[in-house]
């Protein structure tokens, strides 16, 4: 298709979002750099709940023994699928047995139409241990956990699918999945749900209800999932601290069987729409000879091989003219590092005229003005911000912190135009609570001694500029710091073009009140202006960001003038 006509398609569909818009106003991140905003925490409100028993319905096995239970979805390409599901009766006891993963077939039946399944794959099959041998302490051994790949599918086309094993035989029930759309800078997913450290609460099912209602077509898990390891190995209660409620633990322990009951509760959703992870520091999970992330291993398929990670630690996928890169806040993160070396690979293979969007997510935030987490991970900041920054990442998603945040755009703690927009949505409603106190309240600065990572070491230090300079803390709501808020929610962007994109904060007390947000912007991406530059990066002024602003600003509203008279 012609570019000239691309542009104009473009424009056309910025004057409508100016027009559609007019009467309500939705800011735009060319409006900014914004005034810090704090929404205080609602007292009204609670800080947490408990988790959900294993008995709770959502929670409970529903199939016998050899049936699939916790189907899953994952993209593997924009035209193949992973489906994962799990057969078997998992193992809790002091002597556990491993089931024999190559006794249940692995296959997924395929097609177009309902109930005709033109199409069938095989695949792979495997079990994991929990192993604690220590006194009291219980060892686990999982279901048989399979994973598919299913290809030849086409972009934007419905399957209807089943999976398990026909010789026993133990199917599912049919299911159905609508694939994304494939790479092109005029073809997005229509709604992109987002959401972290989510658990097993009662706050968790509303944030997942809230998000389903929604109608997501891909769904991105920023960490921390199941909190298995706020438990014992003998069950019991979860604790919001285990280190408080278990001081006398031996190690770390987890309740493995919580990973099941988040299978079965998450499964109605994630079974027709695919779900991308990355790990959180709650899926270490150290065993004690060593072994750690065995669940988030084993459970979850990525495309780690079709995007040439091979690792479930970090990956890219595309999902239209959207690329995706999931980072791994808890493997290596040098410079000199297989991670590093590998996102530099995939950055460089990018062409933005094809994806224009360029999303990252990974756990841990690098930009956060909480107390909790506060620089927490400065070294992996320091080890890789520049080169996000010069191919121009768009946007960032983060969880680790139970709040939300949204910052203007930053650079190396500066102000910066071509900077991305750092999002922090780790609100989704574990038993760990939410947080509330901010590092610049008075007696709320952590000291640097404090928030020391699971990996990596610490690299705190005071600002070397601006007006927080020679300090650990903001004495205010730091300038990058856009907009902040204490409460539970899940996020959705809705990709609009190849420049602009609707982010909204959906809260969970906002439920069930009709057009009722926590947040909204217009995230505007300026190509012409942000070039990427992989050898090495220019640093536009503010002052310079704010002229071009002030003409694209009033070119829009020419323009949209001008086709509102023609209406």
């Amino acid at each position: 298709m012609d570019i000239t006509f691309l542009n104009f398609l473009t424009l056309i569909t910025t004057i409508i979002l100016i027009i559609s818009t007019a009467s309500c106003h939705i800011p735009t991140t060319l409006e900014g750099p914004f005034n810090p905003v704090t929404r205080k925490f609602d007292p009204s409100l609670r800080r947490g709940s408990d988790d959900l028993p294993m008995n709770h319905p959502r929670l409970k096995k529903n199939v016998t023994s050899n049936f699939p239970e916790q189907i899953a979805l994952a993209i593997a390409s924009q035209n193949s699928m992973w489906v994962s599901w799990i057969t078997g009766d998992a193992q809790i006891g002091k002597n556990v047995t491993p089931l024999d993963p190559s006794s249940v077939g692995s296959e997924v039946w395929y097609g177009k139409q309902s109930g005709y399944y033109s199409n069938k794959r095989n695949g792979v099959s495997v079990v994991y241990n929990q192993l604690y041998p220590f006194e009291g302490l219980l060892n686990y051994s999982s279901g048989i956990i399979h994973h598919v790949k299913i290809d030849g599918l086409e972009p934007g086309s419905t399957y209807y699918y089943k999976c398990g094993d026909s010789s026993i035989p133990a199917m599912s029930k049919e299911h159905v999945f609508k694939m994304l759309p494939g790479p092109s800078p005029n073809s997005y997913p229509n709604r992109i749900a987002f959401v972290g450290d989510l658990g097993l609460t009662a706050n968790t099912t509303t944030t997942i209800d809230h998000l389903t209602a929604n109608g997501p077509d891909l769904v991105i898990m920023v960490g921390d999932l199941s909190y298995a390891n706020q438990y014992v190995t003998t069950g019991g209660k979860g604790a919001p601290c285990f280190s408080c409620a278990f001081p006398d633990a031996p190690i770390r322990e987890t309740y493995q069987p919580r990973w099941d009951g988040w299978g079965r509760f998450i499964e109605p959703l994630i079974s027709r729409v695919p779900m991308m992870v990355i790990e959180g520091n709650h899926e270490i999970e150290p065993q004690a000879s060593g072994v750690t992330f065995e669940s988030y291993l084993k459970r979850f398929a990525v495309p780690s091989n079709e995007s040439g990670s091979n690792t479930n630690f970090y990956y890219s996928f595309d999902a239209g003219g959207v690329h995706f890169i999931m980072l791994g806040a808890y493997v290596d993160y040098n410079r000199t590092g297989a991670q590093y070396t590998w996102l530099q690979k995939d950055l460089s293979r990018l062409n933005r005229s094809v994806t224009p969007w360029l999303v990252a997510a990974w756990h841990s935030p690098w930009y956060n003005s909480y107390s909790s987490h506060y620089q927490e991970f400065e070294c992996m900041r320091l080890e890789m911000e520049q080169l996000l920054y010069q191919y121009r990442v768009d946007i960032v998603f983060s969880g680790h912190v139970h709040a939300y945040e949204r910052m203007n755009r930053v650079y190396n703690y500066s102000l910066d135009p071509c900077g991305p927009v750092y999002i922090t949505i780790g609100d989704g409603g574990n038993i760990e609570k939410i947080d509330v106190d901010h590092a610049d309240e008075p007696g709320k600065c952590p000291s640097p001694r404090d928030n020391i990572p699971e990996f990596g070491g610490g690299c705190h230090t005071n600002f070397t500029s601006g007006p927080a300079k020679g300090k650990f803390c903001w004495d205010k709501q730091p300038e990058w710091s856009a907009f902040r808020e204490s409460s539970f929610g899940h996020g959705i962007l809705e990709v609009v073009n190849s420049t602009y994109a609707l982010w909204t904060w959906h809260r969970n007390q906002d439920m069930y009140k009709e057009n009722s947000t926590g947040d909204q912007i217009y995230i505007v991406r300026q190509p012409e202006l942000c070039l990427v530059s992989p050898q090495q990066h220019s640093h536009t002024t503010t002052a310079g960001f704010e002229l071009h602003c002030l003409a694209t600003c009033f070119l829009m509203f020419v323009t949209a003038c001008i086709w509102l008279h023609i209406l």
